[in-house]
């Protein structure tokens, strides 16, 4: 490695007179910064790989005696680093040489430079299609989607639940000054947050305001907005530009941003946005760890303005077959028959429910089917109806429009078993979990998949979050083809897989609908427990 220092300073002397000695300017001793050392660490870096493990990435920290901040450019890039410590990204293929340089400024604006060259080693190129998805043609516009559920939140560090712990509600934050900010990704790496999109002129500097977490936000400068709680809102802030690359740390795609370039809220940390989801066209459901490493940060952008729709486009239209639930009393057994009792070991899943065929426990009742779970004092009663042997298709659209129970402990779900099951024992027959919720995670959505290569606690699926799951409908679908699965909620699809004629996923399949009570995904039964419903008011079958 080769290093380069070199050390400029210079010194700006100002004499502002106003007619009143008490207003006199002074600095004090001006001393420029001196002996700067630059300490970079290289990700990965040992005896076998000199040159990193491949990621780019490069922690850089620079020391200098009477310096005050600290500012590094990596050539088409700068990121200002007050306290002399920062990272960045390289990600030219292969192993190139870089000129890094420091400047420290000390009092009085008086700066002192050094350079260093180092080598790292990039091997990750982004997919084609996350590149498309994130620039287009050259440059895409984001936003936050405020008007979807869940588009801003917090959980637990690494968790693997979108917004588990808080999730904001259509429009919530519409008083933070984070609604009207737009991110502009452009192929050439470049990265501009716009502070206040109702500018039409970009050669108009207008301030605008932004969100963030109090104190971190003090990184952007100081301030005297009051805190909100732990927020400080509406910051203001003007338009700034900054870089982008995309890695893939533990296979992870990430969007690295230079500097203190963010998205959405202002979390400190290291501005690294993991994709956690972007199967829905023209948006991403994205997170941050933010600068404590106390939260994971959730963020859903999209690339559309507010009232704008893609809509899903099924291939589906043709209606094979429906229960509308239209006639009281039992379920329609043309339809419709049950799988009765506590099954082995609690249906293979220590669920506390004995199933019955009982009208208290499934009944329709003015074109709404109710599957009620009650407790009996001593246990738990409920239902659990199936199609199997009246009605068993291969691929088509299931859509069920279905209002949620509550309380804790309870388990409804709507999902499709092989019909072969009996003799191509779980997993190898499949399974399709259109829908499944707990009690114990209110609002939040669960669409999976079981097959031989994950199942059980490590089977392919993945969450969403609805308003109000256990007191409105929601349109709860699978989409299922020889070649794609994809699982929605409200024409919104949150989970898909690729089909495979190696996959169970190509012969007949037929429906099950049930409310479970605790067991290993309903978790514990609140004692207070006296009975709630699952209410559906069609199943619907399209090929």
């Amino acid at each position: 490695m080769k290093n380069r220092f070199k050390i400029i300073a210079f010194i700006l002397v100002t004499a502002l007179f106003s007619g009143c000695q008490e207003e006199d300017k002074t600095f004090g001793n001006i001393v420029a910064p001196s002996n700067i050392v630059i300490v970079p660490e290289i990700v990965g870096q040992d005896a076998t790989n000199p040159n990193g493990d491949g990621s780019g990435v490069v922690n850089f920290t620079a020391t200098a005696d009477n310096a005050l901040s600290y500012k590094f450019s990596f050539g088409n890039a700068e990121q200002n680093a007050p306290s002399g410590v920062t990272s960045y990204t390289f990600s030219n293929l292969g192993v190139n040489t870089y000129t890094v340089t420091v400047v420290a400024y000390g009092t009085g604006g008086v700066s002192s430079t050094a350079t260093i060259d180092i080598d790292v080693l990039a091997t990750y190129a982004p997919p084609a299609d996350l590149l498309s998805a994130l620039v287009g043609d050259g440059s895409k516009t984001w936003r936050i989607k405020s008007e979807k559920q869940a588009h801003f939140g917090l959980g637990p560090v690494g968790g693997a639940v979108a917004a588990e712990w808080y999730a904001a509600g259509p429009g919530e934050k519409s008083a933070t000054g984070m609604y009207d900010d737009r991110y502009i990704f452009n192929a050439d790496g470049t990265f501009t947050h716009i502070v206040n999109s109702t500018n039409d002129d970009p050669t108009v500097d207008v301030t605008g305001t932004v969100f963030g977490r109090e104190p971190l936000i003090t990184e952007l400068g100081p301030h005297s907005e009051t805190p909100v709680g732990a927020d400080i809102e509406n910051y203001p802030y003007q338009d700034y530009s900054e870089n982008w690359v995309i890695t893939a740390p533990g296979g992870v795609e990430t969007i690295n941003i230079t500097g203190l370039g963010f998205i959405g809220y202002y979390t400190g940390g290291d501005h690294k946005y993991e994709i956690f989801s972007r199967d829905i066209p023209n948006e991403f459901t994205i997170r941050t760890t933010d600068g404590n490493s106390e939260f994971d940060w959730w963020f859903i952008i999209t690339s559309e303005e507010e009232g704008a729709t893609t809509g899903f486009e099924t291939i589906y239209t043709d209606l094979l077959w429906s229960d509308e639930f239209d006639t009281n009393g039992a379920p329609n057994p043309a339809n419709w028959t049950y799988d009765l009792g506590n099954g082995t070991d609690g249906w293979g899943n220590q669920e506390a429910q004995t199933y019955t065929n009982n009208l208290e426990n499934a009944e329709v009742i003015d074109g709404v089917l109710k599957i009620t779970a009650i407790s009996t004092g001593s246990g738990y009663t409920s239902a659990r109806l199936k199609s199997e042997g009246l009605f068993d298709f291969t691929y088509g659209r299931v859509e069920v429009r279905a209002k949620l129970p509550s309380g804790g402990g309870t388990w409804p779900a709507i999902w499709m078993l092989g019909s072969n099951y009996q003799t191509n024992v779980w997993p190898a027959c499949g399974e399709i979990d259109i829908m499944e919720h707990k009690g114990n995670q209110q609002n939040t959505i669960h669409g999976t998949l079981h097959y031989p290569e994950a199942f059980a606690g490590s089977a392919d699926g993945s969450t969403t979050v609805v308003d109000a799951a256990s007191d409105q409908f929601h349109n709860y679908t699978v989409e299922w083809t020889p070649d794609v699965i994809k699982i929605l909620v409200d024409d919104t699809v949150y989970h898909t897989y690729t089909n495979t004629s190696a996959s169970p996923f190509n012969s007949d399949f037929f429906l099950i609908l049930n409310v479970a009570m605790g067991g290993t995904f309903g978790g514990d039964i609140d004692p207070a427990f006296t009975q709630s419903s699952m209410e559906i008011e069609y199943v619907r079958v399209y090929q």
